[in-house]
């Protein structure tokens, strides 16, 4: 690569960083112009359309760029649920939730723009989160407790309940570290963390003891 492909691959991602930075401020992607993110790189407004068409384009980039993000890790937490679940839940959450405190804007921007703003980021995020889902399936087909359910609809539903469990799980760690400070915040980040762990066992529990063959859906 080039300097010059280098340094116009900089400002693209500058210009991708400031969209997440400001749109995760408390306001929605839809209501941020494109003259405030060039603005905010300490570029010319006519500079953005040397990367992208308009915010749209921007938008779907950065979905992209948050969706792989997540995905490593919620990968990470499917492993997890996969080898000895019992002993490494507790692990596996303190890392999603680390992870959630040191960089909270992706989950922040797939949680606040999934639900309102643009329809063209909110079906790309939905798009996004189906490939999440499909992707813990695939993950959770291989654990010892699901091993008896060979039916691919019931893996999803269960990889969906945990995908948005993980989303609401994020969204209260957040809202605990903004609510509370010093001790207090520990002790309710602590009474949390035994809270996520409790729910991921009784699911487990439940998956267990599930019986494709028995269980008929009734209108």
């Amino acid at each position: 690569m080039s300097i010059r492909d280098e340094r116009k691959q900089q400002s693209r991602q500058a210009l991708l960083d400031a969209a997440l930075a400001l749109s995760t401020s408390g306001r929605s992607f839809s209501s941020i112009s494109l003259r405030e993110i060039a603005r905010h790189v300490g570029l010319v407004p006519t500079a953005f359309y040397r990367h992208f068409q308009d915010m749209n384009e921007l938008g779907l980039e950065l979905v992209d760029q948050v969706a792989l993000h997540l995905k490593g890790i919620l990968h990470q937490l499917g492993q997890a649920y996969i080898y000895q679940p019992n002993s490494k839940i507790k692990i596996s959450l303190d890392l999603l939730f680390q992870a959630v405190e040191h960089h909270p804007e992706p989950w922040v921007f797939m949680i606040a723009e999934r639900w309102g703003g643009s329809e063209v980021i909110r079906q790309a995020i939905a798009r996004e989160i189906n490939f999440l889902i499909e992707d813990m399936a695939n993950d959770l087909c291989k654990m010892e407790t699901v091993q008896h359910i060979h039916n691919m609809p019931d893996l999803q539903i269960i990889s969906n309940i945990l995908i948005n469990l993980s989303f609401t799980w994020a969204m209260t760690w957040m809202d605990i570290n903004r609510r509370y400070q010093a001790q207090e915040r520990l002790e309710q980040q602590k009474q949390f963390k035994l809270q996520t762990i409790t729910q991921v066992h009784l699911i487990f529990r439940g998956i267990s003891n599930w019986d494709t063959s028995k269980e008929t859906t009734k209108p």
